[in-house]
């Protein structure tokens, strides 16, 4: 029985950006991450509700799902310019030249560097 004037605890929905990666098949044979967010009541509700995305995304497309989702709560109530919605710290013995080299700048992103590169990835 619930004391007089104590209302339940109710769940505060925040902001979670959730990372998950997908693997394309024939013929681009590529990688992507995509970086989603979603209004939850917890981190793991934020994963839920990002895998059930990426099961409907790769049935969409022609990639799968890799069961890999990385979660990012982000803390603040509203989301506006310059917000940080996502970080992932990684140790690494690398120099900065290699760790870009092994994990970013690989030489096969497919990546604009402009808005004329980003044109021609769309096939304009």
């Amino acid at each position: 029985m619930r004391k007089r004037g104590k209302k339940p605890k109710k769940s505060k929905a925040e902001w979670y950006a959730v990372r998950c990666l997908f693997h394309w098949k024939e013929p681009h044979d590529s990688y992507e991450e995509r970086i989603t967010i979603w209004r939850a009541t917890s981190l793991a509700e934020a994963i839920e509700l990002a895998e059930q995305e990426a099961a409907e995304y790769g049935e969409a497309g022609p990639c799968d799902y890799l069961n890999l989702a990385q979660a990012y709560h982000l803390g603040d109530e509203a989301i506006q310019s310059g917000a940080e919605v996502f970080s992932l710290l990684r140790d690494s013995d690398l120099e900065p030249k290699a760790y870009l080299d092994t994990f970013f700048d690989t030489g096969t992103e497919r990546q604009a560097d402009g808005a004329e590169d980003a044109s021609r990835l769309r096939g304009n």
